[in-house]
């Protein structure tokens, strides 16, 4: 079968604490998260000879700890977890992978981007937030009432998020192959999502588990943050795409969000349209100077609630920054003090 269109194999999903078996060796995990529109995260057991491969591990929760313990003991038929792998460092997938790791007394697996990203905001979580995060966040437009909520909330909450990130890890990179039981499986990172994000293929099944990289139903959150505020995700994502439309169109994709599904060329296809689309509806709306504030209702067809706002701010520039590249776009400091956005040639003062 070609799957052109999106279709889900399973009519069922695992239950909290349980698990469902999609192809021999290979359990389907789901994890409740406290995210409005996301609610769960697919997590992911593949059996080997003497244990188990964890991919990802939900987030820092003591319920999810209970699940996992009930998982350790109903389904692994009495062998260990021998290593627990990460796709990438935010804390639905990372959370949980030091209490893991502790646990089972076993190394950390993640590429060198993913694992440096997380122990470092881990290691800088702090009460009081720096000056310059927010004033990035004056920057591009955030009212003061969300920067309040940006002072009151302290730097990051990945001291909540995550279990202790380890000191040590075993680190992974692209076209790495990993022997999980029979099968091989290639390490292919995606980027744009997050810094280094790894993915498993496995050719002789035609399986592919694509933590938040590929997603149905949804497209990946594709941001700029603090740490990086110059950045321009949104041209690692589109590049990424092509890798991945190197696999067959018959690949089953498993996962973070949503359903296990077939349709992968036909998500990828999504995904350059949707970004496409925005990236021209933003030419047209920046005749004048707009700031990432401005074009939220340009960028999204529904009235974003204020923490969706802070999103939807992250996504516009994500999408500016990748036409301030190509040359459409100019970034310019305005009166006020926030980066506008303009079409290219018109004289302001412009930023890095």
């Amino acid at each position: 079968m070609t799957y052109n269109e999106i279709t889900y194999p399973f009519d069922t999903r695992p239950g909290d604490g349980e698990v469902l078996e999609v192809s021999e060796g290979i359990l389907w995990v789901r994890m409740p998260i406290p995210i409005p529109g996301l609610d769960y995260i697919n997590l992911y057991l593949i059996e080997d000879e003497d244990g188990w491969t964890m991919v990802d591990s939900g987030l820092n929760t003591g319920e999810i700890r209970d699940h996992w313990r009930n998982i350790y003991e109903k389904y692994l038929k009495g062998k260990p977890i021998t290593r627990m792998l990460c796709t990438h460092f935010h804390p639905d997938h990372m959370g949980q992978a030091g209490w893991v790791t502790y646990k089972w007394k076993i190394p950390l697996t993640m590429t060198f981007g993913e694992w440096t990203f997380g122990r470092m905001l881990y290691l800088e979580a702090q009460e009081e937030t720096p000056d310059y995060v927010i004033d990035f966040y004056r920057s591009v437009g955030f009212s003061e009432a969300m920067l309040e909520k940006v002072r009151d909330r302290g730097f990051n909450n990945f001291r909540q998020a995550m279990s202790q990130v380890p000191m040590g890890f075993n680190r992974i990179e692209d076209g790495d192959s990993i022997t999980i039981g029979k099968r091989d499986w290639q390490v292919i990172v995606g980027t744009g999502h997050s810094p280094e994000h790894a993915c498993l293929y496995s050719a002789s099944d035609g399986i592919l588990i694509s933590g938040d990289q590929v997603l149905p139903r949804i497209t990946p959150h594709i941001g700029v943050y603090p740490a990086e505020p110059f950045a321009n995700p949104l041209k690692k994502f589109m590049d990424s795409i092509e890798i991945f439309k190197q696999l067959p169109r018959d690949t089953l994709v498993l996962p973070a969000h949503n359903d296990v599904f077939y349709g992968l060329h036909n998500q990828l296809d999504f995904y350059q349209s949707h970004h496409e689309d925005r990236l021209n509806r933003l030419i047209l709306a920046c005749d004048t100077p707009q700031s990432a504030m401005d074009l939220l209702p340009v960028l999204f067809d529904r009235e974003l609630n204020e923490k969706d706002k802070g999103l939807g701010i992250a996504e516009g520039l994500a999408h500016c920054h990748y036409l301030v590249v190509k040359g459409k776009l100019e970034r310019v400091i305005g009166e006020d003090g926030i980066w506008k956005f303009q079409k290219s040639g018109a004289r302001y003062k412009a930023v890095a």
